[in-house]
């Protein structure tokens, strides 16, 4: 693993750090700093045109291969992109399912016309994406999805239920996990489907959250169609596809999130030094602990992406989702109790929030959505450690 920045990269760097500094000024200096969890609702049509705005530029995708409209930045570049963007108080991404998941999906296992077809759209940032997984039923069990996808003639029908469908209230398309035959065992009859969200087949209600917007959503399909083509693998080859783009949620997306996590951090030790929380001993320790947990997680990272298998989750990506769930969870509380009595103070009426409020909020959810701790301790039990199974 190279911890290190080459020339090439420290140029890579200045010319970004450049861009975002003209750029994000003028009708896009609003954009600073918003539009991260709990914050998701903030100026969505700023956000979308910021999306253009980096495609102009060349900077949305920059890991994919330039020949799909890509950088072709290597693995360290893309740590630069991820820095300086947090640095610079870049928004938070609409573009972020479709560039960082759905994405590499397709380069890995779509055919060249999927390609062809929904990769211009995401580097020009033209069309957001959901992810259509998590069902009542089926959360951490993700192989036990009942929606339903049936083949008739020249379209897929798709009827059933989603929930916690991320930003599916603005997204132009959603890649879902179905099941297309419902007489094979529960991982090898699904299929991975791309579908059209504006249609009328689609009814999407929001759930409305503690931080008082509606990230999540339900997502239910009645006769909602999708064409034949729009499967990525074969039909049965779904498990295999979704396990491909949960790695790629593990991927060189954590370091953009790790960077925003950075921000939070600062704040929060600024604010003590301010307010004299720092001054107390063991408030000093948890700071501490803090900044030590995101170094961990930063090198964990690195480590991670430099010894990644194509489209499989390293013993590395194991461990990822439960450390960062349960060190984020932490980082709220550690931000409410260094603000004391002032955390209890909304913003302004009738609910408006500070930002380290909406993070204590939102982090209330990490160690469950995702895969919840529970189930991330069995994957790194099972598929890390080889240990026997759990009973069921």
């Amino acid at each position: 693993m190279h911890l290190g920045f080459s020339d090439e990269d420290e140029a890579f760097r200045r010319e970004f750090a450049e861009w975002i500094a003209d750029h994000l000024t003028g009708e896009f200096a609003v954009l600073r700093g918003r539009g991260g969890p709990g914050d998701q609702h903030a100026l969505l049509d700023e956000r979308r045109a910021w999306e253009r705005e980096l495609a102009r530029g060349g900077w949305t995708c920059v890991g994919w291969p330039r020949e799909y409209g890509g950088r072709g930045a290597t693995l360290m570049q893309q740590v630069v992109f991820h820095e300086e963007y947090a640095a610079a108080g870049g928004p938070g991404r609409l573009g972020l399912i479709g560039e960082g998941m759905l994405g590499p999906t397709i380069l890995a296992f779509g055919n060249e016309e999927q390609k062809k077809r929904f990769l211009p759209g995401i580097v020009k940032g033209e069309e957001i994406w959901c992810q259509g997984y998590s069902e009542p039923n089926a959360g951490s069990d993700l192989a036990n999805v009942q929606t339903r996808a049936r083949l008739e003639d020249d379209e897929w029908r798709i009827d059933g239920q989603k929930v916690w469908t991320s930003w599916a209230e603005w997204a132009d398309w959603c890649f879902v996990l179905c099941r297309s035959n419902p007489d094979a065992p529960k991982h090898k009859g699904l299929a991975y489907l791309l579908v059209p969200m504006a249609q009328p087949g689609i009814e999407i209600r929001p759930i409305l959250q503690m931080t008082g917007d509606s990230e999540f959503s339900e997502v239910f399909f009645d006769g909602a169609r999708t064409a034949a083509e729009n499967i990525v693998g074969q039909p049965g080859d779904g498990w295999r596809v979704a396990m491909g783009t949960l790695s790629f949620e593990r991927g060189a997306l954590t370091l953009g999130q790790q960077l925003s996590f950075r921000n939070e951090l600062d704040q929060v030790i600024e604010i003590a030094k301010r307010n004299g929380a720092a001054d107390d001993p063991v408030m000093r320790q948890r700071l501490a602990d803090a900044w030590i947990g995101l170094e961990i997680m930063r090198y964990n990272a690195l480590r991670m992406l430099s010894n990644t298998d194509g489209a499989a989750l390293s013993r590395e990506a194991m461990i990822t989702k439960i450390f960062w769930a349960s060190w984020h969870r932490n980082l709220g509380k550690l931000a409410m109790d260094v603000l004391g009595a002032e955390s209890e103070i909304a913003e302004a009426a009738p609910y408006d929030l500070t930002r380290l409020q909406r993070l204590f909020l939102f982090t209330r959810a990490d160690t469950i959505y995702a895969g919840s701790n529970e189930i991330q301790r069995n994957i790194i039990a099972e598929r890390a450690l080889g240990l026997p199974r759990e009973p069921r």
